[in-house]
């Protein structure tokens, strides 16, 4: 699974990485500043076709179907697996329609079939920022606001990752974001696979990590 990631940077600065307009992100003020444990329910930025071409806007991790009433209205849908994407209700429409690429980092994972787990922090061996499969969804509150909400796309741990964690979050490499994003006709579907063995690097960090409060460059610092 995902449940926590970073991006210790201004995401205005990845626009340019994704050939995105920015929009409307000054109405998530945290996105711009360096974030060390994002966590869910908080803003993420993500990029999505839109009909002026690509944009990059803030959303809240935790995907949201159109039938909740409420925020708490089920049970909170911060992943989604890649082996029922498309026949899930929840998500089915979204695979299909309102595919996103939410920017990274690198991402958290804990090990351990006991507490207290291990937590690692997980990135690309070369360093650069990447990019989650994602999905979307314009949730209306009681009041009538419309949030836009999403879930990071999972599917089976790669050997590397595996003795950690048996579950990881797709990757989409630069050269696939018109496909997943849709701009590229049909296909998708053949991307929701583990990244190779070699794209990621990981050590373990400290147990900071694990309390949402927590932010700040010492939560990625190797031990």
């Amino acid at each position: 699974m995902c449940g926590r990631f970073a991006l210790p940077g201004d995401v205005r600065e990845a626009v340019e990485t994704f050939s995105a307009r920015p929009r409307d992100l000054d109405r998530w003020p945290s996105l711009l500043h360096p974030r060390y444990n994002i966590c869910p329910t908080q803003p993420v930025a993500a990029v999505r076709a839109g009909e002026n071409g690509r944009e990059m806007v803030g959303m809240r991790w935790g995907f949201l179907p159109s039938w909740y009433k409420t925020a708490t209205g089920g049970p909170l849908l911060i992943n989604a697996r890649s082996e029922t994407l498309a026949e899930k209700p929840a998500f089915r429409e979204a695979a299909r329609q309102r595919r996103c690429l939410i920017p990274a980092a690198g991402f958290y994972e804990w090990q351990g079939p006991e507490k207290p787990k291990t937590p690692y922090y997980i990135a690309p061996a070369s360093g650069e920022d990447f990019a989650f499969a994602g999905v979307w969804q314009a949730w209306r509150t009681p009041e009538g606001e419309v949030i836009d909400t999403c879930a990071i796309v999972t599917c089976p741990a790669n050997d590397m990752l595996a003795p950690i964690h048996h579950r990881m979050p797709v990757v989409i490499a630069p050269d696939d974001f018109g496909l997943w994003l849709g701009e590229e006709g049909k296909g998708a579907a053949l991307l929701m696979k583990p990244a190779a063995n070699a794209y990621f690097a990981f050590y373990e960090v400290g147990a900071a990590v694990g309390s949402a409060r927590a932010d700040g460059p010492e939560l990625m610092a190797r031990i």
